[in-house]
């Protein structure tokens, strides 16, 4: 696991790797975190597994959406937009 230079352990790594991914955690704690990743293979493949799955997940889960839908949709927005300016 890690060298245990790093503020902190793999379980709080791992606890923490989805706000980590996300973006949501303060300056320090990424740091701390990505420490921690850079010394402990174990975690770090954790992590690249993680990364690799949202980034797969963003590429195939996509809906398409009708033109036709996005046109009433549209057109209902415009037409609630002007009844509510009148």
């Amino acid at each position: 696991m890690g060298t245990g230079e790093s503020e902190i352990d793999c379980n709080e790594t791992l606890y923490r790797l989805y706000t980590y991914l996300d973006g949501e955690l303060t300056e320090e704690r990424r740091q701390e975190i990505k420490r921690h990743l850079d010394e402990c293979e174990a975690c770090f493949d954790a992590f690249d597994f993680e990364a690799d799955l949202r980034i797969l997940i963003a590429q195939r889960c996509k809906d398409h959406v009708p033109n036709a839908l996005r046109e009433r949709v549209l057109e209902a927005l415009l037409e609630e937009e002007q009844s509510s300016s009148s």
